[in-house]
């Protein structure tokens, strides 16, 4: 399951570019948009994704605070997940909403496949963010198959 929030649309491009490589590569793939999904769902899915944009300098989208609030609840023991998400280089703490979502993720038992991925929306084109998630996918695919 990929979920995401996304103001802009660079989120949400690397969700679907992710997914798109992932069922490229003989997966089945469940995307959803964080306002349309609670966190409880993810207990049906042995994989997880999920990317959001960075807020200001360090914080959440509003997109996806629910979300994370119900993260916190649910037990998550057992399955993998990764971590993706947008953000502007100029701030301090770089597309930090990637490190908090991966660190609520290994929280709640997961194991993290690999660094979350971080894309700088004000300096990379499209071509640029689909590459990195095209890397992303391999990665994640390498580590499974480990």
């Amino acid at each position: 399951m990929i979920v995401y929030a996304s103001m802009t649309g660079t989120t949400e491009l690397m969700a679907q570019t992710i997914a798109d490589e992932l069922i490229k590569a003989g997966d089945q793939v469940i995307i959803k948009d964080a306002l349309a999904v609670y966190a409880e769902e993810l207990q049906s899915y042995e994989r997880i994704l999920v990317g959001s944009y960075t807020w200001g300098d360090g914080g959440l989208s509003d997109e996806i605070l629910a979300f994370y609030d119900e993260l916190t609840e649910v037990d998550l023991t057992g399955k993998v997940a990764a971590a993706f998400g947008s953000g502007d280089s100029t701030y301090e703490q770089f597309a930090r909403a990637v490190d908090l979502l991966e660190e609520a993720l290994q929280n709640q038992g997961c194991t993290i496949l690999t660094k979350g991925l971080k894309v700088d929306s004000g300096l990379e084109d499209e071509v640029e963010i689909e590459l990195k998630c095209r890397g992303f996918v391999n990665r994640l695919i390498g580590m499974l198959s480990a």
